[in-house]
């Protein structure tokens, strides 16, 4: 779509601080963490952001061009893999069809040093992963995420973790797919 900002940076141009999707798949897990106006980008919903206003919007014309263009959905799919990579997590074939999202052993140990404890912003950058997924075609990748989430991560070993309003925000994520 011309004009289609989320498009357009999805398709090889860059944000508004000049930084391709290729930038932001390459940063360290140090940079995601310290940098807060890329998640925007990278996963756009259809809600404005509160911490980056110059952010684009999902809107029908972005939901109909990943809809027809598959290049597009398997970006969004490897900046996914990006940021679960950030988390610990990771997508693995299930049988059946559907992936599955899980921990990673190997990372998560480490990752979930830096995110997992009550009230920290990388909730809500999940919460804005999970709806942005949606939103743009990968229901499925998105329940996914949910289910790691709210199963494994939440109800693992160990104090508390996610706040409760957390947790309920994960649980209410719409997984529809028009804005």
């Amino acid at each position: 779509m011309p004009g289609d900002a989320v498009v357009t940076f999805y398709s090889g141009g860059c944000d508004n601080r000049h930084r391709t999707l290729e930038d932001l798949w390459s940063w360290s897990d140090e940079r995601l963490e310290a940098v807060h106006d890329y998640i925007q980008w990278m996963f756009p919903t259809v809600r404005p952001s509160g911490v980056n206003p110059l952010a684009p919007l999902v809107t029908r014309d972005t939901v109909a061009a990943f809809d027809t263009n598959p290049a597009l959905r398997t970006r969004l799919r490897r900046s996914l893999a990006r940021m679960l990579a950030f988390y610990g997590l990771r997508q693995v074939a299930a049988s059946g069809g559907a992936d599955r999202i899980e921990i990673d052993p190997v990372r998560f140990p480490d990752r979930a040093a830096n995110w997992l404890h009550p009230g920290n912003h990388n909730h809500l950058r999940l919460t804005r992963i999970m709806e942005s997924l949606s939103a743009l075609g990968l229901p499925a990748e998105a329940r996914a995420l949910q289910r790691c989430l709210l199963e494994d991560v939440c109800e693992g070993p160990g104090p508390q973790r996610v706040t409760r309003g957390t947790m309920e925000f994960w649980r209410r994520v719409s997984f529809t797919i028009a804005p």
